[in-house]
């Protein structure tokens, strides 16, 4: 009998059945803000599920994907603003319709991106992706932009409710969306790596020289991971304003670019469940952080030598 199902081995379904149960215990047992977090976590293994793709199998480092978040985020945000106060249309289904519309967008700006990036690799163009986290920012804050972006102040939402028939609270309706999609966007990303667009993307990471030997595009491949890697990036964002019901330009500062990175270094690059641990870490750390440096645990001294 085949220890093997649909190609994954039964250590690993055994690994995904667990992991499903946890997931759907966790929202049932916590309290709000434990499963809002959770939410979170759900967010940023989505982002660091494309930075995974882009860095881990292609071999390209990004410090941008906080900028293609940005573009998600706003694509939700601006729709749902606009759409309100211009045609008076204000429905959550808007948010809903407007997560393909982020990784759309997001998607083609990455894939535009990946253009001019061809030329460079390693720290050239991990300073060609930083500079595109810079400039997101203050783009976005430009005053003769702010009647269609709305500047500094940001941009309200509102928060996602759960249907009228199912018994949830707002966070755990919430934590079930960004999950869902999760696992929607993991199972894509899975097959996508054992796909022949994943093992070119490999080849282009090991050794470029030997990929174009074996008849691999490096423009196509190249460009193609950073349209993915941005559409990731995009659903997240727009997630990201879904769950906080708010964007300004600092929610997509610097800093997020270079935490996500971070964060799919410690998950393990090219590892398929990295994303997972790297989101735990994002979300996670900061907050053990502040609650261990709450803690009083008197003066510490080395032992010293008995007499």
């Amino acid at each position: 009998m085949s220890s093997r199902f649909l190609g994954i081995s039964a250590y690993v379904w055994i690994a995904i059945v667990v992991g499903v149960v946890v997931l759907i215990g966790i929202p049932l047992s916590t309290d709000k803000f434990t499963t809002f977090e959770f939410a979170n976590v759900a967010v940023y293994v989505i982002a660091l599920m494309g930075l995974n793709l882009l860095t881990g199998y292609s071999g390209q480092i990004s410090l941008g994907n906080g900028a293609f978040m940005a573009i998600g985020g706003y694509t939700t945000a601006l729709t749902a603003y606009h759409l309100k106060h211009s045609f008076g249309i204000d429905s959550p289904a808007i948010l809903y319709a407007s997560i393909p519309l982020a990784a759309l967008l997001a998607g083609l700006f990455g894939f535009l991106f990946g253009f001019p990036a061809l030329r460079l690799s390693g720290i050239y163009l991990a300073l060609a992706t930083f500079a595109l986290a810079l400039s997101i920012p203050p783009i976005i804050d430009i005053d003769k932009l702010e009647f269609i972006l709305q500047g500094h102040s940001g941009v309200n939402l509102h928060p996602l409710h759960p249907p009228d028939f199912l018994a949830l609270s707002d966070e755990q309706w919430l934590y079930f969306v960004n999950w869902a999609i999760a696992g929607l966007m993991f199972v894509l990303a899975w097959n996508l790596v054992r796909s022949t667009t994943g093992r070119a993307f490999m080849a282009v990471r090991d050794s470029e020289t030997a990929a174009v030997a074996s008849g691999v595009s490096l423009s196509y491949y190249k460009t193609l991971a950073f349209g993915i890697s941005a559409a990731y990036s995009g659903i997240a964002g727009s997630l990201l304003a879904i769950s906080v019901a708010y964007v300004n330009p600092d929610v997509f500062g610097l800093q997020l670019s270079l935490a996500l990175l971070v964060a799919a270094v410690i998950g393990g690059l090219g590892f398929e469940f990295g994303p997972l641990i790297g989101g735990l870490f994002f979300v996670w750390l900061p907050y053990w952080s502040e609650q261990v440096s709450k803690l009083h645990v008197g003066t510490f001294q080395l032992p010293s030598k008995p007499d």
